[in-house]
């Protein structure tokens, strides 16, 4: 069994770091597109906002390290992951049906393609720490 505690120590801080602050700037853009331009790109600021969960969920999944914590931060990390393949794919395919960027938006590209690597490295991450 693998000690719990083990995400939020070593490269595990800088990791739980970078999802929070993924975390708040998700949120706080999503908020702000949906409070004031929601009609303008419904999907495009609904998958934002949805990222935003995932990132929170992924932040404080990975900062409260238990055994089920673990479960719930693989679970948020791997459709984190399915997310920036899918909407990155998808923004390239029908690029009409995002007329507005998501944060997972042609891979994350408009935020240096940080959200299509943040989940390889926490799925590595992850499985670094359940083998110690």
């Amino acid at each position: 069994m693998p000690e719990a505690s083990a995400t939020k120590h070593g490269p595990g801080r800088i990791l739980i770091a970078v999802y929070g602050v993924f975390a708040l700037a998700a949120t706080a853009r999503a908020g702000v597109q949906i409070a004031t331009r929601f009609s303008e790109a419904p999907i495009a600021y609904s998958l934002s906002a949805v990222a935003a969960v995932i990132y929170c969920a992924a932040t404080f999944a990975l900062a409260k390290a238990t055994v089920i914590s673990r479960r719930v931060a693989l679970v948020a990390i791997l459709i984190e992951l399915a997310g920036v393949l899918v909407i990155g794919s998808f923004s390239y395919a029908v690029p009409a049906d995002f007329p507005r960027a998501t944060v997972w938006s042609h891979f994350g590209q408009g935020y240096g393609y940080v959200p299509l690597v943040l989940p390889v490295l926490g799925l590595l991450w992850l499985r670094r720490t359940a083998q110690d």
